[in-house]
């Protein structure tokens, strides 16, 4: 099947067509880059390569299935081990340690440990009760392996006694999950790296395997994940990695534009293409994003443009306060709404932190429109309901030793972290999972009589539901299964009443769906404990087809609305400075200066990411353009004087137009009335 190129315009096409070298294709933002990443998989077929050849790497499992829908219609059918690889780099490492894991000691069956199970095991080892420690431990951890540096280097190089105490976590960390058999999110990239490293007949197979890479938003990049691609791609150099510096907004998780550089000095026959033209965004907003970010140093010079027209003027809004921002940004957008017959859904409200939104959603909540929350906390990843997840998915599946590790150890049983790295060192030689391993004869020999026999009781606890779970009906099950392991008594136990009556009644709404579901489908708890990954209808925020996007500029990158509101545009919060005012911003510069803060060069490089997400943010627009800031920001019972952010001068905007007045909340609720009165009278 030819590749129809007809509807691509130059630079889309050069970029589908070139397959002599190593390809960069820089993508501005609404560029089109998915589409020349599908037409060129497309293309490659056309010019004879294999479609089970050809690698399509992604960042999100979403923008993965974008991706193979796209390709969908585009390519012939074939059965699903033939068709182009297309999935996350995380994916494909759990690919590549499923087939040849062995090679580095790891069982076929490895478990997957996520940020909660990782950060139960750092708590235990820092010997803390803060979770917010053991995940600030964790995030260290997770940049030393994503920079590939091992425990003793990062010993080596701690600054203080408090870093160096994270890397003794850090050693125990890393021999704990191989007691296990188990790996953690970073470990899917650095260890197929290894593998490839220490293996040369492994790195040759997948090589063959994939002749072709195709690598979306590679700005997003790390350290590791770019050793894994350069190891991947081998002498051959047959990849595109398709991206844009001026969108790179990950770097405080270990993204590097160090890439993008290296790129061209490692692989010299690297051609670069530029698409420019943009298919998203009026000709007003992107040369206001242009302006932005023209004041970053520049990796590969590009220029936005567009064909739609002129558009919106960007309107800049001066507030009182949060409130008077919440109520002027409900009042415009009811207007809006009005004014272009347009949805609810067309309208995207953005901002820096997740605490901006409260304030937003009371204003909406009032009004009774409707909103989708994104980047919130999802019902299923409340401790409360990971918890009863996990005796669950231990019914379903007895050797997911994660599962095990967190049944066993929630609410706690006298078991501890020695007995389970004991247990998971024997599993681990035995090549079984540490359910089968508690019960084996040659275990008995490696724990006291008092930890064995607790390890057993609880394995014939869990052996007991599971005989019990295809003849009694799933609920009662459920109910005993809480009451046997005292669940409720260990809320309130751990927590104070307010916190563990909420709790509490976020797991009897799990449990009164699950009960109303295996009754309405006949099923048993086996059965629905194998589904358990399926249950997102339990999730209370489901999206609306028609509601206002409400979101964080990071979890809104990727995405488009025909309006944005960008709220917070401030010194402190838009550029962020790590929570302070603009006055604790003048006196950390006061202090950099003595050389008692950051330096200049660090500073500067923050403010370049926060620019680069602001341009993001304001080219996530498609028709209007809307940017709040507030005169004074409530922190704690405080008030706090707030300067408009330099991003909005350096758009040439007017931080205060002649043409308004600071809007007030009481002139934001009278506005408001006064358009309701209006829209009614039009009813």
């Amino acid at each position: 099947m030819r590749a129809d190129l007809s509807l691509l315009n130059p630079a889309q096409r050069e970029a589908v067509r070139y397959l002599d070298g190593p390809c960069l294709v820089i993508a501005g933002a609404g560029s089109g880059k998915t589409r020349v990443i599908t037409h060129k998989i497309q293309h490659l077929i056309a010019a004879g390569m294999q479609p089970r050849a050809i690698g399509a790497i992604t960042f999100t499992n979403k923008a993965a299935g974008e991706m193979a829908e796209r390709l969908e219609p585009m390519l012939p059918k074939l059965p699903a081990e033939d068709r182009p690889l297309v999935c996350t780099f995380h994916s494909l490492g759990v690919r590549m340690l499923r087939a040849d894991g062995q090679a580095l000691g790891l069982k076929r069956n490895f478990s997957i440990l996520d940020a909660d199970d990782a950060a139960g095991i750092i708590v235990q080892l820092l010997g803390t009760t803060d979770r917010k420690i053991a995940r600030q431990a964790l995030a260290r951890i997770s940049l030393w392996k994503n920079g590939l540096v091992d425990p003793e280097e990062a010993a080596a190089g701690a600054a203080d006694a408090a870093e160096h105490a994270v890397a003794r976590a850090y050693r125990d960390y890393a021999e704990t999950l191989a007691a296990y058999q188990a790996v953690d999110f970073d470990d899917l990239i650095r260890l197929p790296l290894r593998l490839l490293d220490e293996h040369e007949d492994v790195a040759s197979k997948w090589r063959e395997r994939l002749r072709y890479l195709l690598v979306d938003e590679y700005q997003d990049t790390n350290a590791c994940q770019y050793e894994l691609l350069k190891r991947l791609v081998g002498p051959r150099a047959a990849f595109t990695a398709v991206g844009d510096d001026d969108q790179s907004i990950y770097g405080w998780r270990g993204a590097t534009l160090e890439n993008l550089n290296r790129l061209s000095t490692e692989f010299p026959r690297l051609k670069v293409i530029k698409l420019e033209q943009n298919y998203r965004s009026s000709t007003t907003i992107l040369a206001a994003a242009n302006r932005l970010i023209e004041h970053n140093p520049k990796l590969h010079q590009k220029k936005l443009w567009s064909e739609l027209g002129v558009g919106d003027p960007i309107q800049v809004v001066p507030c009182d306060d949060d409130e008077a921002e919440a109520e002027s940004v409900v009042m415009r957008l009811q207007a809006l709404k009005f004014e272009r017959r347009a949805s609810f859904g067309d309208f995207a409200i953005l901002y820096r932190g997740n605490h901006q939104a409260r304030v937003i959603e009371q204003a909406l909540r009032k009004e009774h429109i409707p909103y989708v929350l994104s980047g919130g906390q999802s019902f299923f990843e409340r401790a409360e309901i990971r918890d009863l997840i996990a005796y669950l998915r231990l019914l379903a599946n007895e050797d997911d030793d994660p599962a095990l590790i967190r049944a066993i150890t929630t609410p706690r049983r006298g078991i501890g972290s020695a007995t389970l790295t004991a247990l998971g060192s024997y599993a681990g030689e035995r090549r079984i999972s540490m359910f089968e391993a508690l019960f084996e004869t040659g275990f008995e020999s490696r724990i006291g009589a008092r930890q064995l026999a607790d390890l057993r009781d609880f394995g014939g606890f869990i052996n007991r539901l599971q005989e019990r779970a295809p003849r009694e009906p799933a609920g009662e099950l459920i109910d005993q299964l809480l009451e046997a392991i005292g669940y409720r008594e260990f809320l309130f136990d751990s927590n104070d009443e307010k916190v563990a009556v909420t709790r509490w009644q976020n797991v009897c709404d799990f449990t009164d769906w699950m009960k109303k579901r295996a009754e309405n489908d006949g099923a048993d708890l086996i059965a629905l404990a194998q589904t358990i990954a399926l249950l997102t209808q339990l999730d209370g925020r489901r999206e609306e087809t028609d509601a206002v996007r409400m979101s964080t500029i990071h979890a809104a990158k990727g995405l488009e609305y025909p309006h944005v509101f960008l709220v917070g545009c401030e010194e402190g919060v838009m550029p962020h400075h790590g929570g302070l005012s603009a006055d604790e911003v003048a006196a950390e510069a006061e202090a950099a200066s003595a050389g008692d803060g950051p330096s200049d060069e660090v500073r500067a490089r923050r403010i370049e990411e926060e620019r680069r997400l602001m341009y993001v943010a304001v080219t996530r627009a498609k028709r209007s353009l809307t940017l709040t800031w507030c005169r004074a920001r409530k922190r704690g019972r405080d008030k706090l004087l707030q300067l408009p952010s330099r991003f909005i001068a350096e758009m040439q905007l007017e931080a205060r137009p002649a043409s308004k007045a600071t809007v007030s909340a009481a002139t934001a609720r009278g506005r408001l009335g006064a358009l309701k009165a209006l829209l009614a009278n039009r009813d």
